[in-house]
């Protein structure tokens, strides 16, 4: 017998209402058809089936239903049927929570090599935190700071996706890094292709190519050489990147912190492939070329705009 849509959603409202979890829903007024189906949840004969739910077939749970058959009457029967059966199952109604995030994070100076359960690992760089959640049917990140190097098992039914400040990053197996900078949300592919940007508009990034998410959008890609080694082995390989990511990328190794560089210094754009164990002796001899110093005040480094004196309005 099949049921009139009015009475179906009615009965579907119900079930929901009568498997609440929520102290709040608990005070709501009942549906209409709550005690329909609060009799039937309360039915032992019917609990020993739900439980054992995946290992019945549609028949053998309305025979165990046939005790309630007669006082709720047979199509108030079968529309719980359909609403608590199978379809509620497929619903996924019965299934069970999804897994906890495991948390990863660094402190600045320290690295952390994590092998996942599925198969992927992640390298975290200094001053890094992030969360994975691995799904049945997904596998997703949440990067909160700093930057990670991602080499992603290929698994076409559980896609992977790394959140990181406003961009996504959605891939099924390959090697790419990301990082959260002041300037933005910056990412490099090594192996594989990538799709980067938000729900609006994203960029496919193949291999050996890099961008950066800033202002609400995807940059347009640049080629790099992924072959070279990386800040994993010390190295720093950058082009036009503003002066106060080079600061951040800085900071995640250690040593002296290195303060904001002021608003004048921030979007300076550098380029070049610098070693990262002396940041101070790097930022001398950047400054020599892109017009500022560096300053020490107690531990903290300090990046001042140096003044040419055949212009003093010159920076």
């Amino acid at each position: 017998m099949s049921l009139n849509p009015t009475r179906r959603a009615a009965l579907h409202d119900a079930a929901r209402w009568a498997m609440r979890e929520d102290e709040a829903v608990l005070r709501e007024a009942p549906p209409p058809a709550a005690a329909e189906v609060q009799a039937m949840l309360d039915d032992r004969a019917l609990s020993d089936a739900m439980a054992q739910l995946p290992r019945l077939s549609d028949a053998e749970i309305r025979a165990l239903r046939t005790r309630r058959r007669t006082a709720i009457g047979t199509g108030g029967l079968l529309g719980i049927a359909a609403v608590l059966g199978i379809g509620g199952w497929q619903a996924g109604w019965y299934r069970a929570a999804a897994p906890a995030p495991l948390h990863y994070e660094t402190a600045r100076g320290q690295m952390l090599d994590v092998k996942l359960a599925d198969g992927s690992s992640v390298h975290l760089n200094g001053a890094t935190s992030l969360d994975v959640t691995l799904e049945e049917d997904r596998r997703s990140v949440t990067m909160q700071r700093g930057e990670a190097y991602f080499d992603v098992a290929h698994l076409p039914d559980r896609p992977f996706t790394v959140h990181a400040g406003g961009a996504a990053t959605q891939v099924l197996g390959t090697a790419f890094d990301i990082d959260i900078a002041a300037g933005g949300v910056r990412l490099a592919v090594y192996r594989g292709r990538v799709r980067f940007g938000d729900a609006a508009a994203a960029v496919i990034v193949p291999a050996g190519w890099r961008t950066r998410f800033a202002d609400g959008r995807a940059q347009p890609p640049t080629r790099f050489d992924a072959a070279q080694k990386d800040w994993r082995d010390g190295w720093l390989d950058i082009d036009a990147m503003p002066l106060g990511d080079l600061v951040d990328a800085l900071n995640r190794r250690g040593g002296p912190l290195i303060a904001p560089p002021p608003p004048s210094l921030r979007g300076l754009a550098v380029s070049g492939r610098f070693r990262l164990d002396s940041p101070q002796a790097l930022l001398d001899a950047m400054g020599l070329a892109y017009g500022f110093r560096t300053t020490r005040t107690g531990g903290e480094l300090r990046l001042e705009a140096t003044v040419d004196d055949a212009n003093p309005s010159r920076p």
